[in-house]
């Protein structure tokens, strides 16, 4: 069967959960006989369209302008314009290069009209891998008023992305549960958990340890999007109730709308135990995360959906315990702590993050919790499990 992959991000420069994900979602394809094609935007080739190959996967690199770290209404614009810009690229290619099976990843929101024209093109199935109900969760923050021109304007395009799906997989059973009764079950849904190949780093070439001067340290580490959907100054917070636990240093790696926000609470309250990097790509990213002690997460309060950020599958592959703070009623919370794979606070509950957070600066715990996380991986978090249960929706 050859499957068409859709993602706005991809690998090998991306730094993104998502990219990486989609990657080992590709390569179990291929590994189960089938041939796979990636359509992805790129904002750094010259020409209109470029064609590579990366262990096996097809990818169609077509030419985007930026939607990553850039202002709002740039990026709306860009993305907007993904589909257009995808099919006028890649049309002559994709006409004679049919496809049995589409899968596409939202976020974004745009690809719903691309994918109704292959849809149409191909007379194929297609399966939308929703991990990010946009604009729901800036609603929510107050970023967006309900029934505003451009809260509308979106609607219109997360309409057609959902319209143009077979089956929609979601990342948890409460996110079934609140989209079926938001959308009156008027889509084929399922749960589809994020995943990843359990397999972790094993050649360390370079040893951020020492290099950051924090050989004697338990390293608390956060990677990825730093933005208002994490709402970055909750993990700051215990940063700085934990200036006095000498052992505790908090790393945070990567990039987003609230950087500066972060840089000037750290110069305001003297964040001594506190480093920020700025991204890396997937290669440098695994080694660091192969030598920190906890991997940190963080949602807003405000968020009136579920959601499993991708980045605990990392922490999970490399055995390490999961310290997080969620939005209030999120089911993470269960499967996490059932599993004894991590401790999980209600954002807004200080004490209790930061008594979470001591619990970990105990070696044993960190390796007893570590170990754990590693199982729950291999039992509900595989990228086995999830081609699999992609397959069997068809």
């Amino acid at each position: 069967m050859k499957i068409c992959i859709i993602v706005d991000d991809y690998m090998p420069n991306s730094i993104k959960i998502a990219a990486k994900m989609m990657h080992e979602l590709a390569l179990e394809f291929i590994k189960n006989g089938h041939e796979v094609s990636v359509l992805t935007p790129d904002t750094k080739i010259n020409d209109k369209l470029q064609i590579d190959t990366l262990d096996g996967v097809t990818i169609y690199r077509f030419k985007s302008g930026e939607i990553k770290n850039v202002s709002k209404i740039k990026r709306a614009i860009n993305e907007t314009l993904l589909s257009y810009n995808g099919w006028t690229a890649c049309k002559d290619e994709l006409v004679k290069n049919r496809h049995d099976l589409i899968i596409y990843y939202s976020p974004t929101i745009f690809f719903g009209s691309l994918v109704k024209k292959l849809k149409k093109l191909w007379e194929a199935p297609s399966y939308l891998i929703l991990r990010d109900i946009f604009p729901q969760w800036v609603i929510d923050n107050n970023i967006l008023k309900e029934d505003s021109l451009i809260t509308r304007y979106f609607k219109y395009f997360e309409t057609i992305n959902y319209k143009n799906a077979n089956t929609i997989g979601l990342m948890s059973e409460k996110n079934l549960l609140w989209f079926n009764k938001k959308y009156k079950n008027m889509y084929q849904t399922e749960v589809l958990y994020n995943w990843t190949s359990n397999v972790a780093l094993r050649n360390i070439t370079k040893d951020y340890r020492k290099e950051l001067n924090l050989d004697n340290k338990v390293i608390y580490f956060y990677g990825g999007n730093m933005g208002q959907a994490q709402d970055m100054l909750n993990l700051l917070k215990l940063a700085k109730n934990m200036l006095n636990d000498e052992q505790a240093h908090f790393l945070f790696v990567g990039t987003g709308d609230e950087i500066d926000i972060m840089k000037n609470y750290i110069m305001k309250e003297k964040l001594t135990n506190t480093t920020m990097l700025p991204s890396v790509n997937q290669k440098e990213f695994l080694n660091i995360l192969s030598q920190i002690d906890v991997g940190l997460f963080s949602l807003n309060c405000n968020h009136t959906t579920d959601n499993f950020p991708g980045k605990l599958l990392g922490y999970m592959c490399e055995s390490k315990p999961i310290l997080g703070s969620i939005n209030p009623g999120n089911d993470l919370k269960k499967v996490v702590e059932d599993a004894n794979a991590g401790l999980i606070s209600t954002n807004g509950e200080d004490e209790l993050l930061y008594t979470n957070a001591k619990y970990f600066l105990n070696e044993k715990n960190r390796l007893t919790i570590g170990t754990n996380a590693n199982k729950l991986l291999q039992k509900k978090f595989s990228v086995e499990t999830a081609v699999e249960k992609i397959l069997a929706s068809f």
